[in-house]
């Protein structure tokens, strides 16, 4: 009779197994599924300045600062420098809500410091025109900034120089705020990596406690029933 006996005990360590594997499966299911959003997080991070487009009304930017940094970009492709024209704040806690931003109208003397005596001259003329082309944008919601107005035409003839001048100066500040984010996001997998092993760790744990009160059971069955076939 004893031949013939199935012991309980290889079933348990059988289950035990499974078990444990699919724990292990679904947390790293979960670290995919979360590295997987991460990438999506960076996608929809991008802002339109990488894209090379030009302003438009009704345009979204996600703050004010992407919105300034978008339009400075714009400047320099384009050649001329940029102002702060206007701002408004909240009459509430006194952040703000719209920005006006403008061309200088005198970039071409900006590039040119032998010129300065032009310059001067040109600033003391009281039917000096200010060039008009600037961009209004305006916080619609938190995290929602939108453009309003947007006037592309200039009085004045635009500087490609300025474009060459401050490349270097873009490229290595783009480079930077890559470098960043991208160590923004390994931070962010690290802590979820340590998050979901101390996760299944624990759970290895709970469940290695559990199965062995399981098999403690089963061993003094075991012992029983010998017994009583003795």
């Amino acid at each position: 009779m004893s031949s013939f006996y199935h012991d309980p005990t290889t079933a348990c360590r059988t289950q035990s197994t499974c078990h444990e594997g699919d724990i292990a499966w679904n947390h790293a299911s979960e670290v995919l599924s979360m590295d997987e959003n991460l990438e999506n997080d960076i996608e929809k991070t991008e802002t339109p300045s990488e894209n090379h487009q030009e302003p438009c009304e009704g345009m979204l930017f996600e703050s004010e600062e992407a919105a300034r940094t978008f339009y400075d970009e714009y400047a320099t492709r384009v050649g001329f420098i940029t102002r702060v024209l206007s701002s408004r704040k909240s009459e509430r806690d006194g952040s703000v809500i719209s920005r006006g931003l403008g061309c200088r109208g005198d970039s071409e003397h900006h590039n040119n410091k032998k010129n300065t005596m032009n310059m001067i001259q040109k600033m003391n003329k009281k039917s000096r025109e200010i060039c008009t082309a600037m961009i209004l944008v305006k916080r619609e919601k938190p995290g929602n900034w939108v453009v309003r107005k947007f006037v592309k035409e200039h009085n004045h003839p635009l500087c490609v120089s300025v474009s060459k001048k401050r490349a270097t100066f873009d490229e290595k500040d783009k480079r930077i705020q890559e470098l960043s984010g991208e160590l923004r996001v390994k931070k962010r997998l690290s802590a979820l990596y340590r998050e979901q092993l101390l996760a299944l760790m624990k759970d290895v744990d709970d469940h290695n406690e559990h199965l062995s009160s399981k098999v403690q059971v089963v061993r003094n069955n075991l012992k029983k029933l010998e017994a009583r076939i003795v």
